[in-house]
């Protein structure tokens, strides 16, 4: 018994150093990215580059962010994008997947590969473009909204937990003269709110991040999300001095705080669903 306390103790002192180490491998790059943000360069480089706690504190950089006449558009657009694109992706992948949790549904096992077959085969940057071209798409929002309104590792996620919802609840609507619209809208939804909201936050943060197909389908530089702006502001073609007046090193630290506060502002308001709806999706494939 002794024997067995011992090494139950060196397991654990062993997991706590092992997720010690792990907390800061995480948490140093983000510490890192804010201090430098924040600490004027010549700061910086008196620490030989390696900087976690701000000594000076200057808001020069994001000032600069904030005073460019493209930011408020952009981030306009890109919010726009994120709620609109993520309203369509829920809708869209609830309404997919609960079908494709019923076992009795005609043809299942053929709608199921086919469903999987474009998550490990792709057709490629350029078929997607002309396809978008053939559509008319192109220099409209549709072209950020339409194409992935489904996620297929999300809609398998989903379609997951539906399997695992008590089956008998759905018999009980259906009995009592529900439609299957009403199941679903009255029960099935209500019921799968974590894992909802968990596809919520891995849509809304791909939603946010959107570069390279704003780049790609929208060629006005008027119409462009966030991340493009902000990659914008650090190229030479832009009339922005600001390698004259704040280090590209700075600002380049400070777009990263700036584009990725929105989300960390909105994660913990949800992380209670996150884990449970993840564990509870994969429970079943």
């Amino acid at each position: 018994m002794v024997r067995k306390m011992k090494s139950d103790r060196a397991l654990n002192l062993f997991i706590y150093v092992i997720l010690s180490l792990v907390f800061v491998i995480c948490v140093f790059p983000l510490l890192y990215v804010v201090s430098v943000s924040l600490t004027p360069i010549s700061e910086v480089h008196k620490n030989g580059g390696f900087l976690v706690i701000p000594r000076e504190i200057t808001l020069d950089a994001y000032k600069m962010i904030i005073e460019q006449r493209m930011i408020p558009q952009a981030m306009k657009i890109t919010i726009f994008i994120t709620v609109a694109g993520t309203i369509i992706n829920i809708i869209a992948t609830v309404v997919m997947a609960y079908p494709l949790s019923k076992r009795n549904l005609a043809g299942r096992k053929y709608l199921i590969p086919f469903v999987i077959f474009p998550m490990i085969f792709n057709g490629g940057t350029i078929p997607a473009y002309l396809l978008i071209k053939n559509l008319n798409m192109i220099g409209t929002y549709w072209a950020l909204l339409i194409p992935g309104a489904i996620w297929i590792y999300n809609l398998l996620v989903v379609k997951a937990f539906f399997e695992n919802l008590p089956e008998e609840l759905f018999e009980s609507a259906r009995i009592d003269g529900a439609s299957e619209f009403c199941v679903l809208h009255k029960i099935a939804v209500p019921l799968s709110k974590p894992v909802i909201m968990t596809m919520v936050l891995f849509y809304a943060v791909g939603h946010w991040e959107t570069y390279f197909d704003s780049i790609m389908y929208l060629p006005d530089q008027k119409m462009q999300t966030l991340q493009v702006v902000l990659r914008r502001m650090l190229t030479p073609n832009v009339d922005l001095n600001a390698d004259i007046t704040i280090p590209t090193m700075t600002l380049q630290m400070a777009m990263v705080v700036f584009s990725t506060i929105p989300i960390v502002v909105i994660y913990p308001f949800i992380q209670k669903y996150f884990t449970q709806g993840i564990m509870l999706g994969a429970v079943k494939g």
